[in-house]
């Protein structure tokens, strides 16, 4: 193996999935305050605009997310700007992640009973102040459980950020094999810390969606 032992060969992966977590957790951050401002769009009374809204989320959702880096990392070329794979990589990811977010609370909000936005309508409230005290709270309490889990989707996607340049876990586990020709070992470890990511998500995401239905059914 030229020198590299198995824990060698983990403790360089480790270190990459750094990357993969800040990228994640920036992608899932931003594309959380962008699509709370899509869903705004979407839900509210202006057609063209929720027209225009729900057109960005067919956009991002109907396209492959590679050609959306593709189109992060080159575009800013043709005017002139030169834009760093991680920056490239974090606004592509940002948006796709937005418009499944606005998506996934769109259905939720829409999914409320006509009675709570009459009532919001009869009180006199304005449309944000409908959405912050009486459709938000609602929506986003059953919207908790599938947002906690695209967060594995968002994991699993900085994997193809690596055909920017970006060095993540699967771009270094691509380097690492390229220097000691052990794809079996190098991947396997791969395979196994992507998974310890991502279960513990898609668990907590499971027990959330049981426990709020629980509280739900409750009431």
């Amino acid at each position: 193996m030229m020198g590299f032992s198995t824990w060698d060969i983990l403790r360089d992966l480790i270190l990459a999935t750094r990357w993969t977590l800040l990228l994640s957790l920036g992608a899932f951050l931003g594309g959380f305050v962008v699509g709370l401002i899509v869903l705004f769009l979407c839900v509210q009374h202006r057609v063209y605009i929720a027209h225009l809204a729900r057109g960005y989320i067919e956009l991002f959702q109907s396209t492959p997310l590679l050609m959306q880096l593709f189109l992060a990392f080159f575009t800013p070329a043709l005017f002139g700007f030169n834009v760093p794979a991680w920056v490239a990589a974090w606004m592509a990811l940002t948006l796709w992640t937005s418009a499944f977010l606005a998506d996934i609370w769109r259905g939720c909000a829409e999914a409320l009973p006509p009675g709570q936005w009459e009532a919001g309508a009869s009180l006199g409230l304005s449309y944000v102040e409908l959405m912050r005290y009486i459709i938000l709270p609602q929506a986003l309490r059953i919207a908790t459980a599938p947002t906690v889990g695209f967060m594995v989707q968002v994991i699993k996607g900085t994997a193809l950020t690596s055909i920017i340049g970006f060095v993540e876990l699967s771009k270094a586990g691509t380097a690492i094999t390229n220097a000691t020709f052990e794809p079996f070992t190098v991947y396997g470890l791969v395979a196994l810390i992507y998974f310890a990511l991502c279960f513990p998500i898609a668990m907590g995401s499971r027990w959330l969606e049981r426990r709020l239905n629980a509280a739900h059914l409750a009431h």
